[in-house]
């Protein structure tokens, strides 16, 4: 079966923004509105791209190079008509290998073990969806979690094809996620979270340390490396700045407000370890351990728990809070 999770750009691991879904490219509406192929039971079709060279005769010679272990599949995938060129022309074993054009084709869905914790809705106009994301459950599709995404399930769950993630939560993130529900108010939405038009609140639970001083102002240079799972702060002008405060302590432990002015990989996470608070939970900071998949015994204790913005299309001020909460050590 055509590991299609893998295919959207030459010889690498794809990262969100080969991805049409992904909240942080420039070009999403435009990418999605030249797809040759319409969404089909919640998934995107993948893009992939073709060489700027290579010996390769057809399309297809390139395709079973790159993909031997697949090769049966994309033979049958060609035969049935299902792998197309950028005009939605079907490709056959005589189409010319075209260098930097694109095919699109269906990923085989993988069988995937379903993530036990259910989407709530909060809201949901002609424009926008706001849920509560539980956590363990990705945004988007990507590596071994495709069906099992919020956006996915709410596509098939909700029938809204084109609905469209406006900003990033991470996987093992609970809280708010806002998606928009149909193309024309993508770009409007995605845009006032790159331009930082949110105003974002988060909580999270720490040990608690009558040493350090809150409120704290946590400013450092964070880099994230492709390929690296973690990100880290290294020397140089800040590029990344949290506010953190103390809400309550509850024994040991304590439950923090903390508000992101920027929007770096992991930042709160690193801004918590930097001031000697590392987040529970978290298996990253300050040190990497293994979790296995389906061990969800000990959440990242942290949640998305408000946005506030003026709506782009309206113009009204709005406010969602997440109704979850984090539960205490135990």
């Amino acid at each position: 079966m055509v590991d299609l999770t893998s295919v959207s750009t030459h010889n690498r691991r794809p990262k969100c923004r080969d991805w049409p879904d992904c909240p942080s490219r420039a070009a999403t509406v435009e990418d999605v509105s030249r797809s040759p192929l319409p969404v089909r039971d919640g998934l995107n079709p993948s893009r992939i791209r073709q060489p700027d060279s290579g010996l390769w005769e057809t399309t297809l010679e390139y395709l079973l190079e790159r993909f031997p272990q697949d090769s049966e599949r994309l033979r049958e995938k060609v035969a049935a008509g299902e792998v197309v060129d950028e005009k939605g022309v079907g490709i056959d074993e005589q189409t010319a290998f075209a260098p930097r054009r694109f095919v699109y084709l269906y990923r085989d869905p993988p069988v995937e073990t379903r993530v036990p914790f259910e989407i709530d809705i909060l809201h949901r106009d002609d424009n926008i969806l706001v849920i509560d994301k539980p956590h363990f459950l990705a945004s988007t599709p990507r590596g071994r979690y495709i069906a099992e995404s919020a956006l996915v399930r709410l596509r098939r769950d909700l029938d809204l094809p084109e609905l469209s993630p406006a900003h990033r939560l991470d996987r093992v993130t609970a809280g708010l996620l806002l998606f928009t529900v149909h193309q024309q108010a993508r770009r409007g939405y995605q845009t006032m979270f790159a331009d930082r038009l949110v105003s974002k609140e988060y909580e999270a639970i720490a040990r608690y340390d009558a040493d350090v001083v809150t409120p704290a102002v946590v400013r450092s240079r964070i880099v994230k490396e492709r390929g690296v799972l973690k990100a880290q702060e290294i020397e140089g002008d800040p590029n990344s700045e949290s506010r953190i405060e103390l809400v309550e302590t509850h024994g040991e432990y304590a439950r923090y407000r903390l508000i992101p002015h920027t929007g770096k990989t992991h930042q709160l996470r690193l801004h918590m370890t930097s001031v000697g608070l590392p987040i529970h939970g978290d298996n990253f900071y300050p040190t990497f351990y293994d979790v296995a998949a389906e061990d969800y015994s000990n959440p990242l204790r942290l949640l998305s728990k408000v946005l506030e913005f003026k709506d782009p299309v309206s113009g009204e001020n709005r406010r969602f809070e997440s109704k979850l909460t984090l539960s205490w050590p135990t």
